[in-house]
């Protein structure tokens, strides 16, 4: 072989290695671009999962829904999106002691420890479990899911069986799976745990599933407080529309129009506090042209003052008529009302019986503010004291050796003014009292000028006295006076 035949075959062989080599490039290169296209559409059919997952959410959101249902709706999703076997989510009780479960998934393997007997039961019927898992009430930093809660991070175990710091999985006849979980808060309080678990014969979670996860517990956490903020506001506003239809009840219990009474001029006003007022003034027609007039305090305020106050009316119209005397009137009401009034309640009031024919009133003062008497004669203010026990205090035998009537003999021009404590008691910027005397002194240069001035008097001068100032108590006011 000369040196040309030589060189030839070299070259044949460097050629050959260099197409081999080419060759092997290529071929790795298909299947590096086939795994990239593999993973790139990995990632994309996560995207999408993600997207569906965040649009069932806002839909969900925006129904309104209750826990469960949200909470259905999150740990699908996550479970979908990660491509978990299962997951739960937990929620604290009212007194933070434990964690409950709202949702478990149909395959969610157990996160918490079971006993034997449940392992042992769960030969025979596989739904103990399920049912144990459902049921579960787990206290707070106690195993797996007690010390995620309070923990600060979410955290990734590959193998809980090896994790065998919270005693779980050891020696359990359960399949091995890797889990992740993470605590949920929203505006810097804790509200729950989700946790997703995936079997280890189907593979781990990737540092991308990791990563997800903790994105859509973020989101989720975000979720479930804004539903809650939502149907509390929902709730609110639900419980206030029904208390403004029992104010506009109560309104119709109060005085539609000032009474007609020979020789009298009456007029009176109720200014609630709050939506229910546990005020109430009211005008009952009696036999002979009497007129029976009212001023009644319920202690306490809000809707359970409210009913109350009804109750106390509807007894006394019920019973007005059985007696000319107030005090023996308010007596009977206070015998039935007794048995059915709560320990912390009473009710105070001013009953007046007014005769036009005697130009008298007879009023019995229950436990009630005194009653005010201008004289005309005297230009002076009159207060009223008969002895008297509120209502409800006692079921009737210390009320009525106690309780007293009153005779009021009235001249033209003298004029009696019943209130409530939400008068006197109104308060300015300094917190002081607008107080009695001030009342007895707006009253007195009011009082000739006839009932409406004085009721008109006596709420401006309130107002202006208390200021800017919100209102305290319900205040009512009503003034008789004889023509």
């Amino acid at each position: 072989m000369d040196i040309i035949q030589y060189l030839w075959l070299a070259l044949l062989g460097v050629s050959a290695l260099l197409a081999g080599a080419l060759i092997l490039a290529l071929a790795n290169q298909r299947r590096r671009a086939k795994r990239l296209k593999q993973v790139l559409q990995a990632l994309s059919g996560e995207e999408e999962r993600m997207f569906h997952f965040l649009h069932d959410l806002g839909i969900s959101i925006g129904k309104e829904p209750t826990d469960g249902a949200l909470s259905r709706t999150i740990v699908e999703g996550i479970v979908d999106v990660v491509g978990a076997t299962g997951g739960v989510i937990y929620y604290p009780t009212s007194d933070l002691k434990f964690l409950v479960p709202a949702y478990v998934s149909e395959k969610c393997p157990p996160l918490i420890r079971l006993s034997e007997k449940i392992l042992a039961d769960a030969k025979q019927d596989e739904r103990v479990i399920v049912s144990h898992l459902n049921l579960d009430r787990t206290k707070m930093g106690e195993g797996l899911l007690g010390r995620a809660y309070g923990s600060a991070e979410a955290i990734h175990i590959e193998g809980l069986c090896e994790y065998g710091v919270l005693g779980m999985y050891v020696r359990q006849e359960v399949p091995n799976v890797s889990v992740m979980i993470s605590p949920l808060r929203y505006a810097g309080q804790e509200i729950g745990v989700l946790a997703v678990a995936k079997l280890k014969s189907d593979g781990d979670f990737s540092v991308n599933d990791f990563a997800v996860f903790r994105s859509v517990a973020e989101q989720s956490a975000f979720a479930i407080g804004n539903a809650r903020i939502h149907r509390e506001a929902s709730a609110k506003r639900a419980i206030e529309g029904e208390l403004h239809n029992a104010r506009e009840v109560q309104r119709v219990l109060l005085p539609q129009e000032d009474p007609k009474v020979k020789g009298f001029r009456v007029h009176g006003i109720n200014l609630a506090a709050r939506i229910i007022s546990g005020d109430y003034y009211d005008y009952i027609e009696l036999k002979d042209g009497k007129l029976g007039v009212v001023v009644a305090d319920v202690s306490g305020k809000g809707v359970a003052a409210g009913l109350l106050m009804a109750m106390c009316r509807s007894l006394l119209r019920a019973v007005a008529l059985s007696d000319d005397s107030p005090s023996k009137v308010l007596a009977a009401v206070n015998r039935y009302l007794f048995p059915d009034i709560r320990e912390d309640m009473f009710i105070s009031l001013n009953y007046g019986i007014l005769d036009p024919e005697t130009s008298r009133m007879v009023f019995t003062r229950a436990g009630h503010d005194p009653a005010l008497v201008f004289r005309k004669a005297t230009g002076l203010v009159e207060s009223l004291r008969p002895k008297g026990l509120a209502l409800g205090i006692d079921q009737g035998d210390v009320f009525e050796r106690v309780t007293e009537d009153c005779v009021i003999e009235m001249e033209s021009g003298d004029c009696v003014l019943f209130f409530t404590d939400g008068v006197k008691e109104a308060m300015n910027a300094n917190e002081e009292e607008f107080g009695m005397e001030r009342l007895s002194k707006v009253f007195g240069d009011s009082a000739a000028l006839g009932a409406e001035i004085v009721v008109k008097r006596v709420q401006e001068a309130v107002e202006k006295y208390s200021g800017e100032g919100a209102q305290m108590d319900d205040v009512t006011i009503v003034a008789i006076e004889k023509r």
